[in-house]
């Protein structure tokens, strides 16, 4: 007899600040990544599918994104890597991780 299935793991990737698509308010998305296992005997083999999420926390509003997409929100919260040069002023993103609309890059919000 072969006991076999599939499980499911949530990793939380990042919190970061974006302008919401739905709501439209400067929020926290949370950056999540679910992975389905294929299991033996309750024993996690290999991955069958992974899947990327951001999710608003003003309006509970959840998207799924592609893993490039991923990635890139993820090197946006980490900040700049040595050696990487800046983005001209027409090229930014349109939802930066840690900026809010309004705020000029690289100004922190809570200095006067």
């Amino acid at each position: 007899m072969l006991i076999w299935g599939t499980k499911g793991y949530l990793y939380q990737l990042a919190m970061m600040t974006l302008v919401c698509g739905n709501c439209g308010n400067p929020a926290a998305h949370g950056l999540r990544k679910h992975v389905t296992k294929f299991t033996l005997f309750f024993i996690p083999l290999f991955p069958v599918s992974t899947k990327y999420r951001t999710q608003c926390t003003f309006c509970g509003m959840e998207q799924q994104i592609v893993k490039e997409q991923a990635e890139q929100l993820l090197a946006m919260a980490a900040g700049p890597q040595p050696g990487q040069q800046p983005q001209q002023p027409g090229q930014q993103p349109q939802a930066q991780a840690g900026q809010m609309q309004g705020q000029a890059p690289g100004q922190n919000p809570y200095q006067q």
